[in-house]
């Protein structure tokens, strides 16, 4: 056990050394004046999302603690991504690899964890997942990677080429090299735990500001403190926004947070393909309208400063859901209102 255990330990960090790390881009916006909004675009990993770095963290964390076997299956509560990208480890140590995901999930995905070797495991909305997954586990004698519980601890948060490491080295030349605030949504919550963590072991003066779409509790929740709230229902914004309050959600790290209209997530992701020239996933979209909200918010009271966002992944994922217009339509409505309040569009109040 022990050499196989050694021996998926050493694929995976090859992998990793394999791997350069994510480009930081400045995002020109027209109208914003004195902050500076930077794009961490995580859709160039190998597996093209944010969650590559949570998934290989993850199986680094169950085989050091002796939950992996050889030839037995792995299996994850995924809406997609995160789900991609186990796959692709899975695949790299031999392992089979379940999903377990909402049916409304993009067929994209599905074809990416298929590609990979994995298979999916179908429930009716996000609400099933869990259940589902341990039920699985135990019919199969696999292990459950559980992301909602394990991703704010299967990261060191201290650094070892960590998200926040990596952007505030990137930083590092720039006019204002310490982010005046860091805008992230939440899926699992482990990737707002690291940022809020590592800025705080710093000693950096830098606001973690937590993006939250509709149909997800983290939002209530951290405005109440109350971490039971549930809803029956799922996220719009594929890959963020959950029905109950996660373990690795971590109230405490977060300064606040900003509840972000889905139909406004949807609008912001066509603006920013407007202005690079690229297609960016839903949560991208969530992220950006909180960042924009911040830099309005900083130029109205007179700061200057500089923002740092995420790019979670590529559009390329969506083209049958966020980017079919008759799809969006169906699913949100006329985009125009929000549209019209992003810069460039007619200046509103954003």
């Amino acid at each position: 056990m022990r050499p196989w255990v050694h021996e998926a330990i050493n694929r995976i960090e090859a992998d990793f050394q394999r791997s350069a790390d994510t480009h930081l881009f400045r995002l020109e916006v027209p109208g914003i004046e004195g902050v500076d909004i930077y794009l961490k675009d995580e859709s160039t990993h190998p597996t093209g999302s944010l969650k590559h770095r949570l998934a290989r963290s993850l199986f680094l964390y169950a085989l050091c603690n002796g939950k992996l076997r050889e030839g037995r299956p792995v299996i994850e509560a995924s809406s997609g991504s995160t789900a991609v990208s186990e796959a692709y480890f899975a695949r790299m140590l031999g392992l089979p690899f379940i999903a377990v995901m909402p049916k409304s999930t993009a067929r994209s995905k599905i074809a990416l964890i298929e590609l990979y070797g994995g298979r999916c495991h179908f429930v009716d909305s996000a609400p099933e997942m869990h259940d589902a997954a341990v039920a699985l586990a135990a019919e199969t004698g696999g292990h459950f990677m559980d992301q909602f519980m394990y991703a704010e601890r299967a990261t060191d948060w201290r650094g070892n080429n960590n998200i926040a490491e990596s952007i505030f080295s990137q930083m590092e030349r720039e006019p204002h090299p310490v982010p005046t605030a860091i805008v992230m949504s939440a899926g699992t919550g482990g990737t707002s735990a690291t940022l809020g963590r590592y800025v705080r072991y710093r000693g950096y003066d830098t606001e973690l500001v937590v993006v939250d779409p509709e149909n997800s509790v983290f939002y209530d929740s951290y405005m109440t403190g109350d971490r039971t709230l549930k809803r029956a229902c799922s996220s719009r914004i594929e890959g963020i926004g959950r029905p109950k309050v996660e373990p690795s959600f971590q109230h405490d790290v977060i300064d606040r947070m900003i509840q972000v209209p889905d139909a406004a997530s949807v609008a912001t992701i066509h603006w920013l393909e407007d202005r690079i020239g690229r297609k960016a996933g839903a949560s991208t979209g969530t992220n950006l309208w909180g960042a924009l909200a911040v830099a309005r918010e900083m130029m109205e009271a007179g700061r200057k400063g500089s923002i740092v966002t995420l790019m979670c992944d590529s559009g390329r994922r969506y083209l049958d859901t966020y980017y079919d217009p008759d799809w969006v339509a169906r699913c949100f409505g006329d985009l125009g209102s929000y549209r019209g309040q992003l810069p460039g569009e007619g200046a509103g109040p954003i």
